[in-house]
């Protein structure tokens, strides 16, 4: 466990986890300041509380004497490790580390951690639920709810701590030592961070870079990219399929779910497929994902079924909203990359309009063009990415321009006929018109309850 107390420490960036990452340090004794390149303004809400702790603010901006007087530097996962700031610093020696590492030298108990392009909050929630069930003592936090740090004083050493990390977390790691490692799937996503696809694959494979054999990783053998990761792993792989048998993991075969424990071993029929009260394929893998983690940590058959069966969407990942004039509208805000967006078309037969839009993350979104021709009626699109969407997606699809949610919301539901659907899945990250998915989800959902007001 590293010392922390008299040591000056710099957080950059005042997110939600570099806010807590810089209360954790400063209550364990560290000398601390926050950096930030928005304005004093922008951090109001922030400030006051980070003061009253003893914490300096800088804002506006990042001043590279401020990097150079550290002991440490916490970087947040929104800002890119190869910032001028922190290059410089790296080659002067300093040491630079992510929140998530900061957690990892001090949480205690044993880690469960879920990483992907798509799918990681759900089954996160739901291996957080199938735990409890269990009987487990079990933390859920990471990129869901709660900062890693926020669990530290919480966990004991008979903890789980269920952990939903990001690329962005991962590629500063070193000492984070999950004992159940989970790939969900890897595909294109974040390429305007990590400047190229196989980058952000290894960000996502940091997951169990500090794995042995004595540790689990459990991965898709249905994605090509995370199955390959296998030959990396130092850890006993277990697999997931809704295609086919696996040595040792969990399958759908023949309207059940399986599990085998080892390739010798006769498999268990854990539950039913139609007990999962999740729409889409997708769903289907997630739960396979997590019954196989949940088995290697020590859940029984039975309370991993009573939990899936029990469990409900999560909020903004291909969320029921309301049904208004005989139009069933989703909200699919966390769908923030193509193929996440591809996955939410395809849980719907036909008759979809699709919003599509926000900032573009150097995706291609032809690759929906076979999907939106099957099963799309019109694409509605938003944000600073939607020149970029309708120049690749003309011919393809009707298209209408409606710049922001409010007008996209308000075309589709005009459109749409009784029996159809309005999905919010946009291929695209918030931060041009939203704070964050989360935000721009909410908004949605609100939309939605107007217009269900006025046909009351």
């Amino acid at each position: 466990m590293m010392e922390l107390k008299g040591k000056k420490v710099l957080v950059v960036g005042l997110g939600k986890s570099g806010l807590a990452a810089a209360l954790f340090l400063r209550r364990r004794g560290a000398l601390v300041t926050v950096s930030d390149v928005r304005s004093a303004e922008a951090l109001a809400k922030d400030i006051p509380a980070l003061l009253d702790e003893g914490i300096m603010v800088e804002a506006g901006g990042h001043g590279l004497l401020t990097f150079r007087r550290q002991d440490l530097i916490v970087v947040s996962p929104g800002v890119p490790l190869n910032t001028p700031e922190l290059a410089q610093v790296r080659s002067f020696g300093l040491p630079v580390i992510g929140e998530l590492e900061l957690a990892a030298r001090f949480i205690k108990g044993r880690t469960l951690a879920i990483t992907g392009s798509n799918g990681k909050t759900t089954t996160t929630a739901l291996l957080g639920e199938i735990l409890k069930e269990a009987g487990i003592p079990t933390l859920v936090g990471g990129n869901i709810g709660v900062p890693v740090v926020g669990l530290i004083d919480q966990s004991t050493d008979e903890t789980w701590s269920v952990l939903e990390v990001s690329s962005f977390q991962l590629e500063s790691t070193i000492q984070f030592h999950p004992s159940i490692a989970v790939i969900l799937n890897i595909t294109p996503d974040h390429l305007d961070r990590h400047g190229s696809f196989e980058n952000y694959a290894r960000a996502k494979e940091r997951i169990f870079a500090a794995q042995d054999a004595d540790d689990f990783v459990v991965l898709n053998a249905d994605n090509m990219r995370a199955a390959e990761a296998a030959t990396r792993s130092d850890a006993k792989v277990y697999w997931f399929s809704v295609e086919h048998s696996v040595p040792q993991g969990a399958w759908l075969e023949a309207g059940h779910l399986v599990y085998r424990p080892a390739p010798d071993v006769p498999a268990e029929d854990v539950m039913l497929l139609s007990g999962i009260p999740l729409k889409g394929t997708h769903n289907v893998e997630n739960v396979l994902a997590a019954l196989c983690a949940a088995r290697l940590a020590g859940a029984p058959a039975e309370a991993i079924r009573k939990a899936i069966e029990s469990f409900q969407a999560v909020e903004h990942r291909l969320e029921f909203v309301a049904r208004v004039n005989g139009v069933e509208f989703y909200n699919d805000s966390k769908a923030t990359n193509v193929d996440a967006t591809a996955k939410a078309v395809a849980s719907f037969d036909s008759g979809i309009h699709l919003i599509l839009g926000g900032k573009d993350k150097g995706s291609d979104y032809l690759q929906l063009a076979a999907l939106l021709r099957a099963r799309v009626r019109a694409v509605y699109t938003i944000g600073s990415a939607a020149a970029k969407i309708e120049s690749q997606l003309r011919g393809v699809v009707t298209i209408l321009s409606c710049q922001t949610l409010d007008n996209a919301v308000s075309a589709a539901a005009s459109a749409a006929r009784p029996g159809e659907v309005v999905l919010l899945a946009p291929a695209c990250s918030s931060y041009d018109q939203f704070e964050d998915y989360e935000h721009r989800g909410r908004v949605f959902k609100q939309l939605v309850a107007e217009r269900r007001a006025w046909k009351t």
